[in-house]
């Protein structure tokens, strides 16, 4: 049997990767306008930075990492020696933790400077039970800011991250806008005990993960999704009845602008995202369609403690992340057609083997016009050469023989209309530019 592509992870073939480029393209023209700039960081970084950043008691962390070990360190821990920290490696499940690493890393927010706007693009892991809308590999564009707190920071991203929706075709009533606080380090500790105790009285209907949690972060018992748990969460105490005045105050700051900005949203109490550094406004994108339960495409929030928690000073934070696999789901589902990545402009065809190399050379200068341009490259009939030429979407053929040659010219077909004319070959190139760019 031949070998297959790993569970969990599938080919872009080339129409769907040049989506994909597309994908990527219109995000970053689209947070370009925001003040976003790239950056690239490791697909693995040091376990250490996932722990500290992510947060031990997530899925993601205790379930889900892709350990990348080293021939040589693989030996030492089957031989039970130790393997050094900075060498205990994982590949990256989520984008945030590496960005806010480099930014400390580098120093992009010195002191008193301008905010750092930041956006990413590329493969993350997790290791987890692959389905719809979920894979072990799977891609994500995402944006972060470090170095503002004001709630319009909040409020710029959710409207950036819809105005990207929309820019790239999915449609608006597909979609539900969810927005929360989470807290901070002032209110939320009071309200985490509120919610374990909570937990500790419905013991009995809970799930024994959701009861792990409890003793390490109750709050994330308000992301499971067994049907049990969740109707027990229903009747938790709400964070939003629990708020400092000033992340109250904040929270409806961000919500002031989402309206002036004319920007729909559902405010949602139990929505705490899945990852441990959140802090105040957290928001999630759903999607009505394509989805099944798996069904957010998108989302982020506030973090304004995670640049200490990876040994930065403290530097506020912001961002989001969108999963282009799911997006997907959601574009073929609304009817979106993929673009072709197959494209010719202009097929070359040789009445016989005789004029092959001037038609090589013909080719070879509408390329350099910037013209896509093919032919035949295995002696096939002309008549073949035509079917090979519909086959590729070539818009034009030119048909070059030893009469054609002899006039310095070719026979030019316009495969839509089947209309032809006699051009000389020198103007070729320069005609198809004029047509085609």
């Amino acid at each position: 049997m031949a070998i297959q592509a790993p569970e969990g992870t599938r080919d872009l073939l080339p129409d769907e990767a040049l989506f994909w480029e597309h994908f990527k393209d219109t995000a970053a023209e689209v947070f370009r306008r925001y003040g976003y700039v790239l950056i690239d960081t490791p697909l693995i970084e040091q376990t250490e930075l996932f722990v500290r950043g992510i947060g031990v008691a997530t899925d993601v962390v205790s379930k889900e990492m892709f350990a990348a070990l080293s021939g040589e360190n693989l030996k030492r821990l089957l031989t039970g020696e130790k393997v050094k920290s900075k060498s205990r490696l994982s590949l990256r499940p989520e984008g945030t933790a590496g960005v806010v690493r480099a930014v400390v890393e580098h120093n992009l927010v010195p002191q008193g400077a301008a905010p750092a706007k930041l956006m990413y693009a590329g493969p993350m892991f997790r290791a987890e039970r692959p389905q719809k809308g979920r894979q072990r590999q799977f891609s994500q564009i995402g944006v972060e800011c470090l170095g503002a707190e004001a709630p319009s920071i909040d409020a710029e991203a959710i409207i950036m991250l819809m105005r990207f929706y929309e820019e790239v075709g999915i449609p608006a009533a597909s979609m539900e806008l969810l927005v929360n606080s989470m807290g901070c380090e002032k209110c939320r500790p009071a309200y985490r005990d509120l919610v374990r105790s909570y937990l500790e009285e419905h013991a009995d209907a809970l799930c024994e993960t959701c009861m792990t949690r409890a003793e390490i972060n109750p709050l994330r018992a308000f992301d499971c999704k067994k049907e049990g748990c969740a109707a027990v969460m229903e009747g938790a105490p709400k964070i939003t009845d629990h708020l400092c005045d000033d992340c109250r105050q904040h929270y409806a700051d961000v919500l002031t602008l989402l309206d002036g900005a004319g920007v729909a949203y559902t405010e949602d109490p139990t929505l705490v995202r899945g990852l441990d550094y959140y802090t105040r406004t957290v928001f999630e994108v759903q999607a009505s369609d394509g989805l099944g339960s798996q069904n957010a495409i998108g989302g982020g929030g506030r973090y304004d403690k995670l640049a200490e928690e990876v040994g930065g000073r403290p530097t506020p934070g912001l961002g989001f992340a969108l999963g282009y696999e799911r997006c997907m789901l959601v574009l073929e589902a609304a009817g979106v057609e993929l673009p072709r990545a197959q494209r010719c402009d202009l097929f070359v065809a040789c009445v016989d083997d005789s004029v092959r190399a001037q038609a090589f050379g013909l080719v070879q200068a509408c390329r350099d016009a910037g013209v896509v341009c093919e032919m035949d490259h295995q002696g096939r009939s002309l008549k073949s050469q035509f079917k090979l030429a519909d086959k590729l979407g070539a818009a034009r053929v030119a048909v070059l023989g030893p009469d054609e040659l002899a006039e310095g010219a070719c026979t030019l077909r316009d495969m839509g209309t089947h209309e032809e004319a006699r051009v000389k070959l020198e103007d070729v190139p320069e005609e198809m530019h004029r047509v085609f760019l």
